[in-house]
């Protein structure tokens, strides 16, 4: 029994690298530290539930829930979740990838403390393929919308007057304008700013020297949402 305790805890730490390694490569918030932390405390205390279970049963009646303690895991990691996700100045949401997969490895810890190895190893399999491999094909196979990245332009403008033919140069460089938000400034010059989209494959650096071409323009900053 206990060399299958330390097969559980040694399974779960592995699978645990591998989701931390994923998000060590990409310099995500939860790490490789973050993730094995996370998935081995999981799969310890469903083991410490599970035989809990088993050690204060009576007789055939069971006193307590043999999981109790794994779900209250479930629960308790979205505390940990919360804390990875930011709401950006321009009011984009980040880190709600790592919040899911904090919550996967808590639950592969679980899967793996509970018994399910096959699962367990299936499930991470699974989870690496929908964050690598599946935005990589849908930048290539799928639609033309989930092809495209957003970014926000900032420009002032020297002329209220080129608003209309600075739009249209900017419509005419393949850029799609989403939402417009004009303002006058006290120094006589316009304020736009815009929110577009562009094909993921086309580098920042290239639309923001394309819309410099445009004349009229004073100033421009571009910034990936």
């Amino acid at each position: 029994m206990e060399n299958e305790m330390l097969l559980k805890l040694g399974i779960s730490a592995v699978l645990g690298l591998i989701i931390g390694i994923e998000r060590e490569l990409k310099r995500k918030p939860v790490g490789l530290k973050t993730s094995l932390v996370i998935s081995i405390i999981s799969c310890l205390l469903t083991i410490v539930s599970i035989e809990s279970s088993q050690i204060f049963n009576k007789g055939d009646h069971i006193t307590m829930d043999p999981l109790r303690l794994a779900a209250q895991i479930v629960s308790g990691i979205g505390f940990l979740g919360a804390g990875v996700i930011l709401r950006k100045e321009n009011d984009s949401i980040s880190g709600l990838t790592t919040a899911a997969i904090i919550w996967g490895a808590a639950g592969i810890g679980i899967a793996v403390g509970a018994g399910f190895y096959p699962e367990a190893i299936t499930g991470v399999v699974l989870l690496i393929i929908s964050v690598e491999l599946l935005p990589f094909l849908i930048t290539i196979l799928g639609p033309r919308q989930l092809r495209e990245k957003e970014l926000i332009l900032q420009l002032k403008l020297a002329d209220k007057h080129n608003i209309f033919d600075t739009t249209n140069s900017i419509r005419e460089k393949n850029i799609t304008i989403k939402n417009i938000r004009i303002k006058d400034l006290d120094t006589n010059e316009l304020y736009i700013r815009m929110k577009v989209s562009v094909n993921n494959q086309r580098p920042t650096t290239e639309v923001y020297y394309e819309i410099q071409k445009i004349s009229g323009i004073r100033s421009i900053e571009v910034e990936n949402v």
